[in-house]
């Protein structure tokens, strides 16, 4: 690119400098005896290059004749033009944004080919992204991101990071800046694409899938027929934010302790979850029946609730038996049945016109719990000074939801089992991660039992010693204290033990689930992989370290 831009003006530097300097070896000059004599061509064009470049240095190695200087009064004129010519173009191609990006994609994936940690692709930084990234960033994992919006990276560049993120401006359909950001490096664990757009996940998604069929790929669509196409392709997870807006609320009717335990365990560890609102049982209104309003009707009747829908159109909605109306007016609400109702949902698509309805509706009805679906990122202002009970926000859903897959598959398997359970089950489990972690977004991780993870205790396992998972648990530094850590799974040939007895033995090969503080994270691998210290937590007794230490104790015991 550099040199098909600059053609030009280095061949009119070259025909000009060339000029110049041939002139100046045929012009004749006088040496210091009067003889007459004449430049070489190297003395011409040191001449020359000194003088197209308006530097300036004299008349060497002797004074000019009147010919010469007449010469070089004529090649001043001949090479400082072109010269100026080609610096223009040199500082115009230097602003040129087609070259900055390309230096950028190649800066970029020599940085990546030194990554030597995992690290996630993220195809774009909008709201979800954004929050993603933090969240993956204060967990310790790199990121990688691709983002189109020049913008939005401005806005990643001014963000406070543990770890420094990588970042490029460019189209993430183009398969060229996958393999750039990183999709071959045996490091990447994954990518992740949550723009707006569902034909650009789609293609995201389905050149992963054919380039690194290996690869994760964790993908938002909202329309179902892009959602079966990705399926096809094999794409690990998509991700709707509706229908998981719509579970989730249905969670929060009949199993609250199920939704916390969800956020709780997604969330930006160190961080505090304010309290829940619980959505009481009548009925509601739901204003607006497009995706989102279909997903809230469908889990709110799947839970014995009843719904009356209001919609502007009903007929592109295919919403049948509906009260015709925007909801934002005192009329449409009072013949929906406000009085009686006990909760609101304003999930149109114009955010003005959800808060006109909650704040119409809470007029009419003060006692009602309401909803209110927030579509713009800009108006965050407007719906937290308005202050509903919930505001259904895609950022937050879809960050939650992929962090459950993204740090580890136990986490996901995990949450999918708490669902099946009650909700008397999920409060018990919370006090007892209260009572140890504390009430703070505790540390999630995943320990595998071998020679590789666990060294230590692979070394007991084999030597027909029983290790108990409570052992796992025991404080390196005093074995009489535990470190501040539960048990969330087990999984042992394919079958999962939710919350495991502490009693339960270990075997070689399980894959155990734990959360808490990251003191404990930290702590955990010095014991299952240092034979001494694991040692110390199974029979109490101090092993030396050296060999002449080890000699030592056998010689005096």
């Amino acid at each position: 690119m550099i040199l098909r831009r600059l053609r030009r003006p280095i061949i009119l530097i070259i025909v000009s400098f060339a000029i110049a300097t041939i002139g100046l070896t045929l012009v004749p000059g006088v040496d210091d005896q009067g003889n007459v004599w004449h430049m070489s061509i190297f003395q011409a064009f040191y001449v020359i290059s000194y003088t197209a470049t308006t530097i300036g240095f004299g008349e060497v190695p002797f004074p000019y004749s009147q010919a010469q200087r007449l010469w070089m009064t004529f090649s001043i004129y001949f090479t400082v033009l072109p010269w100026f010519y080609a610096v223009g173009k040199i500082i115009n191609l230097l602003q040129d944004v087609s070259l900055r990006q390309t230096v950028s994609a190649e800066r970029l994936a020599r940085n990546v080919r030194r990554l030597q940690e995992p690290f996630f692709i993220l195809c774009s930084y909008g709201q979800s992204a954004s929050l993603l990234a933090h969240i993956l960033d204060e967990k310790g994992i790199r990121v990688v991101v691709i983002e189109q919006n020049q913008e939005r990276l401005n806005e990643l560049e001014l963000t406070d990071s543990r770890n420094a993120m990588l970042s490029l401006c460019a189209d993430a359909k183009i398969p060229e800046n996958l393999i750039r950001a990183g999709i071959y490096n045996p490091y990447c664990s994954g990518v992740v694409t949550l723009t707006d757009n569902d034909e650009v996940n789609l293609a995201v998604a389905v050149s992963v899938k054919l380039m690194k069929p290996s690869l994760r790929v964790l993908a938002r669509a909202e329309r179902k027929d892009i959602a079966a196409n990705m399926a096809s392709f094999g794409t690990d997870h998509i991700i709707n934010p509706y229908t998981l807006f719509g579970e989730q609320l249905a969670m929060r009717v009949h199993a609250l302790g199920t939704y916390i335990l969800h956020q709780w365990l997604t969330g930006v560890p160190g961080d505090t979850l304010p309290p829940p609102e619980n959505p009481p049982r009548g009925n509601w209104l739901v204003c607006g029946y497009g995706r989102f309003g279909k997903s809230v009707v469908e889990n709110l009747e799947r839970e014995q609730l009843t719904t009356t829908i209001i919609e502007a159109m009903p007929d592109l909605t295919e919403c049948e038996n509906c009260v015709v109306g925007s909801g934002t007016e005192a009329s449409t609400l009072l013949e929906a049945g406000i009085e009686d109702a006990c909760g609101v949902v304003a999930g149109t698509d114009n955010d003005i016109n959800n808060l006109s309805i909650v704040m119409t509706a809470k007029e009419l009805n003060p006692n009602l719990f309401l909803i209110v679906r927030k579509n713009n990122r800009n108006n965050g202002a407007l719906f937290k000074k308005f202050g509903a009970n919930i505001t259904m926000q895609p950022t937050d859903i879809i960050a939650h939801e992929c962090l459950a897959h993204m740090l580890t598959p136990l986490l996901a398997e995990f949450l999918t089992l708490v669902r099946n359970q009650n909700n008397q089950w999920a409060n018990a489990l919370i006090s007892q991660l209260v009572d140890v972690v504390g009430e703070t977004v505790p540390e999630t991780f995943a320990v595998t039992i071998n020679a590789t993870n666990a060294s230590a205790v692979s070394e007991y396992i084999e030597s027909g010693m029983l290790v108990k998972l409570q052992n796992l648990m025991q404080d390196p530094a005093n074995r009489e204290k535990n470190l501040k850590l539960v048990p969330l799974l087990l999984v042992r040939d394919d079958v999962s033990y939710l919350v495991p007895d502490r009693d339960m033995v270990v075997l070689d090969g399980d894959c155990i689930l734990f959360c808490g503080t990251y003191d404990a994270k930290t702590a955990l691998p010095a014991s299952i992989n240092n034979t001494k210290s694991f040692n110390y937590i199974m029979n109490g007794l101090e092993v030396p370290d050296s060999i002449v230490w080890r000699w030592i104790k056998r010689m005096t015991s």
